[in-house]
């Protein structure tokens, strides 16, 4: 699957309507059942008071790892816009606009930025560490300003390297305007220090992950027959709100719903016999979770029980099969080996499963690697993943059971618990 924010999909897709994500609490369609249920999380507290944030000496440290790869890659520096991997260098979040704000990482020497001049005592504001500051102003061209500094630091005639998400206009123009500098991609030195979690990281990603758990088990007794797709929605961001989740997102699927992975924009409500599918997420100090859950509203069917009692078989599979050196296509293949041998796919084909097993998580909610077939990374410490083997069967439902997971030397462990039953989906 591509890596986007799942509620940014589902808001497009018109499956989440809801505009802001620290929403206290009621759907449109609200019932007096919905405002009883949405009252029982007005008790609730935060559980995020006191984490350690992300510290500028950790930031240094992954600037002083970045160059070490530059040097190895051949890149004299690296360019990168607004957007995560900015915020994991240099702690300064940024938004994406037609006006150039970016940083500059070069192998030796200090940092540069370039921002709009109306915007310069906001970003000083936010920097914690020495840096050129280039600024423009609105007549100007700030790619002939990068172009100067580049020729100042030496750096015009070598190799840079972009950050895989600097946008095709910025990569044109700075080759524009300094046509003997060789641009290429600085992937791999950039996801070589994101794909390996500190201490620090795995703390953040274990608290976001705590926060979702028990907002799932504030959520899950409130659900009732009846119950809209956005009504599940709206109680789950609030409660991760409330318990101190920043930026929830995610989705829930109901009945025939189920069966998509990112779900329909058809109205779905809450029945007998429905089976509910929900996938939720939150940030602490800039750090996701990704949960899912999948249940029967009242007594599943014994084809219900089947599906989900194999999708938890191939939840553990990948667990077991995620050991450091492993390469981590190895952990998508020993999946579909069991579910085929139970009767579905092969491969991607449906019923079965129709996405990878897993994605690289962190400050974006997918990152590199993937539990993927054909990827080749091996497995090591410091890396964190989604584990959620889902298996869907068209025109009638489907479980997705979903918990990350970062590996040891001693092996994997698990940021939440899989649930043991369906009887018991919460976990």
């Amino acid at each position: 699957m591509k890596a986007f924010n799942r509620r940014d999909f589902l808001k497009a897709s018109g499956v989440i309507t809801l505009a802001s994500s620290s929403a206290t609490v009621l759907a449109s369609n609200s019932e007096p059942s919905l405002r009883i249920s949405a009252s029982k999380l007005a008790n609730l507290q935060s559980i995020t008071t006191g984490v350690k944030k992300i510290t500028s000496a950790e930031r240094k440290a992954r600037r002083d790892k970045l160059r070490l790869g530059m040097k190895k890659q051949g890149h004299a520096a690296v360019l990168i816009e607004a957007g995560s991997t900015l915020e994991y260098f240099t702690g300064v979040k940024w938004w994406i606009s037609e006006r150039i704000t970016a940083a500059v990482i070069p192998a030796d020497g200090n940092l540069m930025f370039i921002t709009p001049a109306f915007e310069e005592s906001r970003l000083r504001e936010l920097l914690d560490m020495p840096a050129d500051i280039l600024t423009w102003e609105e007549d100007e061209d700030p790619f002939q300003l990068i172009a100067s500094w580049f020729k100042s630091q030496k750096i015009s005639e070598l190799t840079l390297g972009l950050d895989e998400s600097v946008r095709h206009f910025v990569a044109h123009q700075l080759a524009t305007m300094s046509p003997k500098l060789s641009i290429t991609s600085a992937r791999i030195e950039v996801n070589d220090c994101r794909m390996i979690k500190s201490s620090a990281e795995i703390a953040l990603m274990q608290k976001a992950s705590d926060v979702t758990m028990q907002a799932y088990r504030t959520v899950h007794p409130l659900i009732e027959k009846g119950m809209g797709r956005e009504d599940v929605i709206s109680l789950m961001y609030s409660a991760q709100s409330k318990l101190g989740g920043d930026n929830p997102a995610g989705g829930a699927q109901i009945g025939k719903g189920s069966a998509l992975p990112h779900g329909s924009k058809e109205p779905e409500y809450i029945n007998s016999g429905s089976v509910i599918l929900m996938d939720f997420s939150c940030s602490v100090g800039g750090y996701r979770s990704d949960i899912s859950r999948t249940f029967v509203f009242g007594d599943a069917t014994p084809d219900q029980v089947k599906l989900w009692n194999h999708v938890h078989k191939g939840q553990q599979i990948a667990f077991t099969a995620a050991q450091v050196g492993t390469p981590a296509g190895e952990v998508d293949i020993a999946v579909r080996k069991y579910y085929q041998k139970v009767g579905y796919g092969p491969d991607y084909r449906l019923p079965g499963l129709s996405h990878r097993t897993g994605h690289g998580i962190g400050l974006d909610i997918h990152e590199p690697i993937n539990f993927v077939r054909n990827e080749k990374t091996p497995l090591a410490p410091g890396m964190c993943l989604s584990n959620e083997p889902g298996l869907y069967v068209p025109g009638s439902y489907g479980v997705r059971l979903e918990d990350c997971l970062y590996i040891t030397s001693d092996g994997p462990k698990w940021f939440s618990h899989p649930p043991s039953s369906i009887e018991q989906p919460i976990g």
